[in-house]
């Protein structure tokens, strides 16, 4: 008990779909100890919960204890339904419960102050489908909703009463997508100001969501990290190739990149210069068209997109038109390679079946859609007992649940292997024809995960090594 009255062991209580964001809540949880001591953050990946049952009982343990909670990215129907009853259990007792980019559901249950999501309101509703766009499937609305949700907070700053609680929700959401060790921290310390229940712990200050480019570069070599200058990018001499990468920017800003610098890693060591661009709002299409082009035509030899999405789009759907005009335009060979989310390395190399029924349509079935190719898993997580699905055993890499680095010494044995040219749904040459690429390209704390083999996923999940 501290000497201002405030009961110690306050609960901030995240439910996610994956875990990237794990790193920067535990690493924000120390800088916060000092403010708010007994504060603690949780972290739950709905991406878990089909390998392992107890991660989910854990998540509704947390949700009930919850002070504060957080439900995003919620869009698979087998993780809202297995989850909304405890989330509407909690909702009115808890100082604050957030639900945003998520199912209607879950962003239904939003409680801050005097804003209640459950409740008809005009106003709020005209700025929800504002944010919200076309109710079809559209990829061009991610890029003009970014932009709105930017503009929201400034503007309702000078409207007083509820607004100010659309406000904090505004800019819950632009903290949580600038998701970085800083905008993490301000995020928990702007609702713990703002919403707990003690008053030794409101008003506090909180430093404003940092920005970072929407459209951008990353590169491990760069002090930086992000640039939005493709000049700027190290290049290998005498490069025999220019890859163009695609990443999700949410594992850039999270510093969860270590399957990311493998690959780019790979690649340079191979004579192959790289460009390794991200985009936000789950399309494809910004970084394409900002870093893959030049004068109208391509400056990339071939396409590889290690998201683990369709090219646009996510969970929540796929615009494959719209994808298919984009690569029909680049006429180059498209690649698909995944990071595991929905299970571990260890559970995935122990594993019968591979990839499950809703990583086959997400990550192998709705990229083919598009015209991908080679569809292969090159990364995951370690469990707490590490992996031994082959001769290298990897220790789990991290406490915070990150991609862990790599050991491409096992890896780099055997010969290149061509990668099937894709015109969107069209299977042509290309303008350079296919590039060879690395057979046993990128893996990630695992001894022996190659891109560009052409087995079924199901079954190239099995290795030795």
């Amino acid at each position: 008990m501290r000497a201002n009255g405030h009961k110690a062991g306050y609960r901030v209580v995240i439910i996610t779909l994956d875990a990237h964001a794990a790193g920067p809540a535990a690493r924000a949880s120390d800088r916060l100890a000092r403010d708010f001591p007994g504060l603690s953050i949780a972290i739950h990946a709905a991406a878990e919960w089909a390998e392992d049952p107890s991660g989910l009982e854990r998540a509704r343990q947390d949700i009930a204890n919850g002070d504060i909670v957080i439900a995003n990215l919620l869009f698979l129907e087998e993780h809202v339904k297995a989850i909304l009853p405890a989330l509407e259990a909690r909702r009115d007792s808890c100082d604050a419960m957030v639900g945003m980019i998520a199912d209607g559901a879950i962003v239904r249950l939003t409680r801050m102050g005097g804003l209640d999501m459950a409740k008809p309101a005009s106003g709020i509703a005209k700025f929800l489908k504002k944010m919200r766009g076309s109710s079809k499937p559209n990829g061009a609305s991610g890029e003009s909703q970014m932009k709105v949700l930017r503009r929201l907070p400034k503007i309702l700053r000078f409207v007083p009463g509820k607004a100010q609680d659309l406000r904090a929700w505004f800019l819950t959401m632009q903290y949580w997508l600038g998701g970085s060790d800083d905008n993490v921290e301000q995020m928990v310390r702007y609702l713990v100001s703002r919403y707990c229940a003690s008053k030794a712990w409101q008003g506090g200050e909180a430093l404003p969501p940092v920005e970072y480019p929407d459209v951008g570069l990353y590169h491990p070599g760069l002090k930086e990290r992000i640039t939005t200058s493709a000049g700027d990018l190290p290049t290998p001499k005498n490069a025999r190739a220019t890859v163009g990468l695609l990443l999700m920017r949410s594992y850039v800003l999270a510093s969860d990149t270590a399957h990311y610098d493998a690959v780019i890693r790979a690649f340079e060591d191979h004579g192959i210069a790289v460009i390794p661009a991200f985009a936000g709002g789950l399309d494809g299409r910004p970084a394409i068209n900002e870093f893959f082009f030049r004068n109208g035509r391509p400056v990339i030899d071939t396409l590889v997109s290690l998201t683990g999405f369709s090219l646009i789009g996510g969970p929540a759907y796929n615009d494959s038109t719209a994808a298919v005009e984009v690569l029909s335009q680049l006429d180059l060979p498209y690649v698909a390679a995944h990071p595991l989310e929905f299970q571990t390395l260890q559970q995935w190399s122990k594993s019968t079946g591979g990839l499950g029924p809703v990583e086959t349509t997400m990550l192998v079935a709705l990229p083919e859609l598009d015209g991908a190719t080679n569809p292969t898993v090159f990364a995951g997580r370690h469990g707490d007992d590490g992996c031994t699905g082959c001769k290298k055993p990897c220790e789990r890499a991290s406490t915070h649940r990150a991609m862990p680095r790599a050991h491409f010494d096992a890896c780099r044995q055997g010969a290149a292997t061509g990668a099937q040219p894709a015109q969107g749904k069209r299977r042509t040459q290309g303008r350079h024809g296919a590039v060879r690429l690395p057979a046993q390209l990128g893996r990630s704390g695992h001894g022996c995960l190659p891109v560009g083999v052409r087995k079924p996923v199901q079954h190239a999940a099995r290795h030795e090594g």
